[in-house]
């Protein structure tokens, strides 16, 4: 009769816990009579890489004295048994992997597999973050040339990175679903990093920042509301107004928050949508077929978007709207009030534009060179940015206007008074956003930075 001690565990790291069972009940156990009660005898067994001992099992199992115990091992695909090795006095033939064993001591045995000739080994690792879910993680064997497809999955708030180790014959180290030749032996491991935001947005005192799954989180004057999106899900884009936040569903749907007073919340019947916008008092949404849907405040003519095509992109003004057509070309609306009519929608000459973005009194286009033109209320230099070069994206507040550049480093002009353009020391930067008296970049391990104006906490993005 048997008595098991230590419970078996999974395939691989069972292989390196029964070991360090074996060495720790042996140490553990040094001077002492016996650890199996009655004066039974301990039988400790372990296996390799390349198969697994089936009965009775791999772990420390109790025996009465003279009892023969029943040894199975077997060799896992492209494998074979070699030999029990360790006490094996009483083993009937170690070199049997269907054999016995007579328990007149204390035993502790290894059951040895080697690769079949023509064979390669494949051991999978991962670190913290995920998982590899094909073939799995831990030891394998496969004929030589044989191509194995791998396939890593991250957890929750995690992304995959790269594999690293033996990946030569990897045929893209940087996916997630990729495949490897097995031309020799190799070890590899799946590496993730923490990616939570994805996307940010940020206004005149609020940052909003998307999560990798699809919720959403904001930090900031709340006065209206407009920081109130923890019950959002689904969202794949956010964009902030000026007191308004406003969510893209993965359906093509809208959802919106703050203040409402022009209407610019009201857009719970739009479909179709694929990008959104929030000015001052009126929100944005390009659908999928290049038109767009506008609603708020229009004393200006900033929703008189009705008769747009071929749209690939929008941004909201305070009280204009700029589109970008899909043959680079640029068109505005609103900017009607005469003392504040600064030039803001003097777009129709702008060729090769790949993005825009919109302020209260001026408006960005980046064009695909990487340089970058600007028109508008320019009193503090925010519309400076003749001398940029290597920009792939732009943002516009009020007073300043931000550029993030290829090496992920970050660029700014405008009013600086409290410290909105202090981004010179940013590094691996991918997105920027700015806001009336801060600026917020996000990182490429998901993290954000932020600097400007505090009172309101638009700039607790730390966490």
């Amino acid at each position: 009769m048997k008595r098991m001690l230590v419970l078996k565990r999974g395939p691989y790291m069972r292989k390196v816990s029964v070991v360090l069972v074996m060495v720790a009940l042996v140490v553990g156990t040094a001077g002492c009579p016996n650890m199996c009660p009655g004066g039974d005898f301990y039988l400790c067994i372990a296996s390799t890489l390349g198969g697994v001992v089936t009965e009775p099992g791999e772990s420390c199992f109790c025996y009465y004295a003279n009892t023969t115990v029943e040894l199975i091992a077997e060799a896992d695909e492209h494998c074979h048994f070699v030999n029990w090795t360790g006490d094996v006095d009483t083993i009937d033939d170690v070199n049997d992997a269907s054999t016995n064993i007579t328990m007149n001591d204390n035993y502790s045995i290894t059951a040895n597999f080697e690769m079949d000739p023509g064979c390669h080994s494949l051991t999978i690792f991962n670190n913290y973050g995920g998982s590899v879910i094909e073939p799995g993680e831990g030891y394998f064997a496969y004929v030589a040339n044989t191509k194995i497809d791998l396939v890593a999955e991250p957890d929750e708030d995690y992304r995959f990175k790269e594999w690293t180790g033996d990946v030569d014959t990897i045929a893209n180290v940087n996916a997630a679903a990729t495949n490897i030749t097995m031309d020799d032996n190799y070890s590899i491991t799946a590496n993730f990093e923490w990616f939570n935001i994805i996307q940010v947005a940020a206004d005149y005192h609020h940052t909003v920042g998307l999560k990798f799954d699809g919720t959403v989180v904001a930090v900031g004057y709340n006065g209206w509301g407009q920081c109130e999106v923890g019950e959002w899900r689904d969202i794949v884009q956010v964009t902030a107004g000026s007191y308004h936040t406003v969510g893209l569903k993965a359906n093509g749907t809208v959802l919106a928050v703050g203040w409402n007073d022009s209407g610019q919340c009201n857009v719970g019947n739009w479909t179709g949508i694929i990008q959104v916008a929030a000015g001052l008092r009126h929100t944005l949404g390009l659908k999928a077929d290049g038109t767009v849907v506008a609603v708020g405040n229009n004393t200006y003519g900033q929703c008189d978007v009705t008769s747009w095509t071929d749209i690939i992109q929008v941004a909201a003004g305070g009280e204009h709207t700029v589109g970008l057509k899909s043959d680079g070309t640029v068109i505005a609306v609103g900017c009607a009030r005469e003392f504040d009519d600064f030039g803001q929608c003097d777009v129709g000459n702008w060729t090769g534009i790949i993005q825009v973005a919109a302020a209260q009194y001026h408006t960005v286009g980046l064009k695909a060179n990487g340089t970058v033109v600007a028109v508008g209320w320019s009193d503090y230099r925010a519309c400076n940015v003749d001398g940029w070069t290597g920009i792939i994206q732009v943002a516009a507040a009020q007073y300043h206007t931000v550029g993030l550049k290829a090496d992920g480093t970050v660029v700014a002009v405008g009013d600086d008074v409290y410290d909105v353009c202090d981004v010179g020391s940013w590094t691996d930067i991918i997105q920027v956003a700015a806001g009336l008296s801060h600026t917020v970049g996000l990182k490429n391990d998901g993290t954000l930075v932020a600097v400007g104006w505090v009172g309101c906490g638009e700039c607790n993005v730390g966490g």
